[in-house]
């Protein structure tokens, strides 16, 4: 089998490519700038043409979510324009697309994991946009699985994980935020499950599937757990004060509420991501291995997260 991935550096991308490499079965190849543009709908389709996949995977996305308040015509043209490109090509092959998406395409103000067909409402330019592709990818390809995930991590690119651990080699006490919850997501998780679902039979390409790590925290208490694990391996570690959204003002709205319910998923291929803390543990001994061999003890200092 043949799946080509948008994108050649996020984190998703690359940690596709680092789960198909042992399997035999499978072909990955990953298609980004400057040859494959999103902004470019012309090379988006000769290359996806050209290279005659199986399945797509449309993972390359604008994320950029702050500054797509500011840059609004480049984050519709490349979440919205480009992934409509994507789905089009993979249409004209006759071939599948799993597109992702995110929870900001819900308005994070209900109490409750949200579910596939609750009503979405976005609060952002960027969370407009996603919710536009979903449309875009499932009005022009109807062999389309759209996986909604939400706080995405992994030992690649960059990442609340990453940056926590950052920090904290350099200062003692962080202030995190701790009145927005929701499911922490491996992106080597989110790999394993791509690739199940690419390799699951067609009858079950249709539709929307939520699609994150198994239990809800709060950023704060994410943060806590990251350095909790750290420190049992000797990596840095910080205090963390927990601070109000009201104190750590942003660009753009965060949801209060980005919990996804993943029990369609569950049902429909039998899979559910490990615990979230499982997941970060396995995450931030492979940061500590790589980047943190022999960490320093923190200097003095606060910073906000």
């Amino acid at each position: 089998m043949k799946i080509l991935v948008t994108g050649t550096k996020g984190q998703v991308a690359t940690s596709l490519v680092e789960a198909a490499a042992d399997m035999d079965d499978i072909e990955l190849v990953t298609v980004g700038r400057p040859d494959f543009d999103l902004a470019d709908p012309i090379s988006v389709r000769q290359i996806i043409l050209a290279s005659k996949p199986d399945v797509v995977v449309s993972a390359a996305a604008y994320t950029a979510v702050d500054r797509a308040e500011d840059e609004r015509n480049l984050a519709y043209a490349i979440n919205v324009t480009g992934a409509a490109a994507v789905a089009e090509a993979a249409a004209v092959l006759r071939v599948p697309i799993i597109h992702l998406s995110t929870d900001y395409v819900f308005s994070g103000t209900d109490p409750y994991p949200y579910l596939e067909d609750d009503e979405a409402e976005p609060k952002t330019v960027y969370g407009y946009t996603k919710l536009r592709s979903e449309r875009a990818v499932a009005s022009v390809n109807p062999r389309h699985i759209i996986l909604r995930t939400s706080w995405v991590y992994s030992p690649f690119g960059s990442n609340f994980v990453r940056t926590m651990l950052r920090i904290a080699s350099e200062r003692d006490s962080i202030g995190v935020v701790c009145d927005q919850r929701g499911n922490p997501t491996s992106a080597l998780d989110l790999a394993t499950a791509i690739l199940l679902v690419a390799m699951h039979p067609g009858k079950h390409y249709t539709g929307i599937f939520h699609l994150s790590g198994t239990g809800e925290t709060n950023w704060s208490g994410f943060a806590r757990h990251v350095f909790d694990v750290s420190r049992t391996y000797g990596g840095p570690s910080a205090d963390v004060e927990d601070i109000l959204s009201s104190d750590y003002r942003t660009r753009a709205r965060r949801p209060a509420n980005s919990c996804l319910s993943t029990d369609k998923f569950e049902r429909a291929f039998g899979w559910r991501a490990p615990d979230w803390q499982s997941s970060v543990e396995t995450v931030v001994r492979r940061i500590i291995d790589r980047d943190y061999p022999s960490s320093p003890s923190p200097a003095s200092g606060r910073h906000k997260a």
